[in-house]
């Protein structure tokens, strides 16, 4: 019917805006980060993985929960709004990504391998939590995803987590992260939870669409 139309309409809306930014912000870290690194931010296969643990939530997009006040209207696409949502989240990831290059260069003297393992972490882990934060008008509390969502996402998190202490881990030029830096990485990752909260109440404020 109309309302299961704008449902799937909602949702892909959804992909659209989690997808752009990500993608958006990935490429302006890994392109700065280049420039003053004298290794590669992420080896290809890493980078790889990246998108392939970061695209099972984002698989379970077309089944999350729609707000009924969402679907009450019908809505269009609008190239300039997802411009605007893809640079305006795009860039908030990136500057978390770069506090997590200061921390790793600057207070850990990272190398190579514990550079990689690092920001894989974060990356991964920022990035599957965040899609629970921008899939919704509302705070991330108050607005249900659904059970495949949520299981995708916290899945990814914890396989994110544990791999590093799995063989895999050194297959795919990963070490064991100390514990100081795991800690740090979970700091960053609800830090940048609380900035992208506050950006979407802002944001929806100037472009409310």
């Amino acid at each position: 019917g109309v309302l299961a139309g704008r449902t799937t309409f909602t949702n892909t809306m959804k992909y659209v805006f989690m997808a752009t930014s990500a993608n958006f912000g990935n490429m302006f870290s890994m392109a700065g980060a280049s420039l003053f690194l004298p290794f590669l931010p992420l080896l290809p296969k890493q980078v790889l993985l990246t998108n392939l643990m970061t695209d099972l939530p984002a698989m379970t997009i077309a089944s999350d929960n729609v707000e009924p006040d969402v679907i009450a209207k019908p809505h269009r696409w609008d190239i300039s709004f997802i411009k605007k949502f893809m640079l305006t989240f795009g860039l908030i990831s990136s500057i978390f990504d770069y506090i997590t290059f200061g921390v790793l260069i600057l207070v850990l003297d990272a190398d190579e391998t514990l550079f990689q393992t690092g920001w894989f972490m974060e990356s991964v882990i920022s990035a599957s939590i965040i899609v629970l934060v921008i899939r919704s008008r509302k705070m991330f509390f108050k607005s249900k995803p659904s059970n495949n969502l949520i299981i995708a996402t916290f899945s990814v998190v914890i396989a994110t987590v544990l791999l590093q202490y799995t063989p895999l881990a050194a297959i795919l030029g990963f070490e064991q992260l100390p514990a100081q830096l795991q800690y740090l990485i979970a700091g960053i990752v609800c830090l940048y939870i609380l900035a992208a909260e506050l950006a979407k109440k802002v944001f929806y404020r100037f472009f409310p669409n």
